[in-house]
């Protein structure tokens, strides 16, 4: 049978079902005792591993198996779920994404998942709890006592010593068999190694020694700078030992020393490389019902490749400018058939527009839905608690837009947890709840879409970052005392700029910022930063929707015709001269019992002055952006019209308030006004 027609279904099912076991695996994380969810984490892993075994790959199908094994356990409450379950069944999943990951790029799929495979193993056979045991008990593959098992506090001190270079030791102590007081010597043993660094780990427990509870020899894993043949000769001069077995340590003689189950703890904690919280960060999700559901819906959908779709927007917009060119001449020529023609075929195309529009257009959920399980392992690494609230991931985006915007989110997000979110017992002491927040929200204003993250940690320190730059000599002083708030926190964005006193494998490189700001721009996009020290910080990014056709606002100045997206508009008004105040040197105007800017367009354009007209009424368009709000000034309200979004070409960019232009159905061209510019 011929593979290569189904491999792109395997894959778009692969992610769909790796979705869903990820979704389900933090909703299980709050509720462990819900086998509901646990049935339909089996019914993903069941189904990847009969498309996996179909299609070939083995890897896929033998560690989704396994999974298999475990859930199977669980769902008939044969087996609890406990911390090491949850982290070994994320670490399966990673692992299986990475394997589809490299089928998209061409790969096989292969991966070596022997080390997971041994750990779920050894959930099955109840192995991993001999381990966590601390080591008194036997191991079941007949492996000497003192090989002492890390739980995974201690592993990640270990390896964060080896990494630092500072030596960690394995000890092995042997008594004499004539010994009468076992329990004394190995007290004495323990005093000289505390004298000089810290014992980590003890097999068999310091409880068990303490009461004798041991053989002839104990073990212990140590973190020293003592020289090695010294500390030997130390624990050798205690009396009735009768020999002393010392290697240090590093990755592979670590390794070697651990259970297989250990062995995938220990990829796991080096991959963290921090200390764990025992308690998961809860995440609410805000999402249609209909994202809920685990179960392919291949069915009900077809994939068509997205040049296609281009094709047919770029035909769809040609034939839009033919519709409003034939309205306009139904109109002067006014013959009963062709008018009723016309508007039947302009219902028609209405309708044909919506779809069309529809068919590009994807909720930000496909990118929201993957930060719950991000945010989850990321406040594991850094011992954090974390609420992330998403709200508005129904917000709809260019599929084009939300495939490139995922990375720059990502950054942003590690950022807040690692520098925004104060540290748990920081924020205790600052008399903060120990759980930080932070909201990823996203909603339409104009033809633009604003996604926000805000934390409600430690904010920006102002002083720290402009002394940072004056350091770096991005800024000289005499610039800095001029400097707004806004443009000290745009700082952050310069190119290798970083404030973090540690560099973390979150973040803190100085190398996230800048790569978050170049890539947005490269979409169109502006991104913002604002706040408060001591109270959080609200990071804004602005995507254009790069829709092909909008609903808009005509209107007139000064005899030329300006479009305004209809998204943006509150309401249009007319108001008296001596309605308008000035505040500050600024036109404000009385506005449902607010007082809003006016701007007046004609000015903002350059036009140039027409005859005075202060005993006119004013008209005004109110636009909002977010939830601020302005007044613009215009000559004539034309009508709403759909129309093309075309860009001005690569000659003209960065132009003031103007996002595009269009084609109107008498040939001439307007310019469509960027409204988010207006107001700040």
């Amino acid at each position: 049978m011929e593979m290569n027609q189904y491999l792109s279904m395997f894959i778009d099912e692969s992610r769909d079902h790796l979705q869903a076991i990820n979704e389900h695996m933090l909703s299980l994380e709050s509720n462990p005792e819900d086998i509901s969810i646990v049935q339909n984490i089996f019914r993903s892993a069941h189904t990847l591993k009969g498309m996996s075994a179909t299609m070939g790959f083995e890897d896929i199908a033998s560690l989704t198996h396994e999974m298999e094994n475990v859930l199977d356990l669980v769902r008939n409450h044969k087996l609890k779920m406990d911390s090491f379950i949850f982290d070994c069944l994320f670490k399966s999943t990673d692992s299986l994404e990475t394997m589809v990951e490299d089928i998209i790029q061409g790969g096989t799929g292969k991966a070596d998942v022997s080390d997971i495979v041994a750990a779920l193993k050894s959930i099955v056979s109840g192995d991993y709890l001999k381990g966590a045991a601390g080591g008194s008990a036997k191991p079941a593959d007949g492996q000497d006592e003192t090989k002492a098992e890390l739980d995974e506090f201690q592993l990640s001190i270990v390896q964060q010593s080896i990494e630092a270079g500072i030596p960690v030791f394995w000890i092995e102590v042997t008594v004499r068999q004539d010994c009468v007081l076992k329990a004394a010597r190995a007290y004495m043993v323990f005093n000289v190694l505390e004298q000089n660094g810290e014992v980590i780990k003890a097999s068999p427990s310091v409880e068990d020694i303490e009461q004798e509870k041991f053989g002839e020899s104990f073990a212990v894993y140590y973190i020293s700078q003592i020289d090695h043949d010294q500390l030997h000769k130390q624990i050798s001069s205690v009396s009735e030992i009768d020999k002393v077995e010392l290697v240090v340590l590093n990755q592979e003689k670590l390794a070697e020393r651990m259970l297989p189950a250990a062995r995938a703890a220990q990829k796991e904690v080096a991959a963290a490389a921090a200390v764990v919280t025992s308690e998961p960060p809860k995440a609410e999700v805000k999402k249609p019902p209909a994202a809920q559901a685990g179960a392919p819906v291949a069915n009900r959908t077809i994939r068509v490749d997205i040049e296609r779709l281009d094709f047919l927007m770029n035909l769809f917009s040609e034939l839009l400018i033919d519709r409003v060119r034939l309205e306009q001449l139904a109109s002067e020529i006014r013959k009963n058939e062709l008018t009723e023609t016309v508007e039947h075929m302009a219902r028609v195309s209405s309708d044909l527009q919506n779809i069309v529009l529809k068919l590009r257009m994807v909720p930000v959920d496909t990118v929201f839905n993957r930060f719950p399980r991000m945010i989850r392992d990321v406040a594991k690494t850094l011992d954090k608690k974390v609420d992330l609230i998403i709200t508005g991931a129904e917000t709809e985006l260019d599929r084009t837009v939300v495939d490139e915007i995922g990375d720059p989110l990502v950054h942003l997000l590690r950022n807040a947890v690692d520098h925004g979110l104060e540290p748990t017992s920081e924020r205790i002491a600052l008399g903060k709840p120990e759980t930080g927040t932070i909201h990823l929200r996203a909603y339409h204003s104009g033809n633009h879409v604003f996604i926000e993250i805000e934390d409600n940690g430690r904010g920006i320190n102002r002083d720290k970052v402009l002394g940072k730059a004056i350091q770096n000599g991005v800024v000289t002083q005499e610039q800095a005392a001029r400097m707004t708030d806004k443009e000290v926190y745009m700082l952050l964005f310069a190119s290798g700029f970083s404030t973090a006193d540690k560099i973390s494998d979150i973040s803190g490189r100085g190398v996230g910022l800048d790569v978050v700001k170049t890539k947005i721009e490269s979409l169109g996009g502006e991104v913002h930063v604002d706040s408060e020290f001591g109270k959080g910080s609200k990071w804004s990014v602005q995507l254009p929707l790069t829709l092909s056709i909008i609903s808009a606002m005509l209107i007139r100045l000064h005899g030329e015709k300006y479009a305004i997206p209809l998204s943006s508009i509150v309401e249009t008004a007319a108001i008296r001269p001596e309605q308008v105040r000035i505040v500050h040197g600024n036109q404000m105007v009385d506005y449902r019992n607010s007082v809003i800017p006016l701007i007046p367009l004609a000015k903002l354009f350059d036009f140039p002055q027409g005859e005075d007209e202060s005993e006119a009424d004013i008209q005004i368009v109110v636009i909002r952006k977010g939830e601020k709000m302005a007044a613009l000034v215009v000559n004539e309200f034309i009508g709403q019209q759909e129309i093309v979004l075309k860009t001005l070409g690569k000659y003209l960019t960065n132009l003031f308030a103007v996002s595009g232009a269009t084609i109107l159905g008498d040939g001439q061209v307007a310019l469509i006004i960027d409204t988010n510019a207006l107001i700040k």
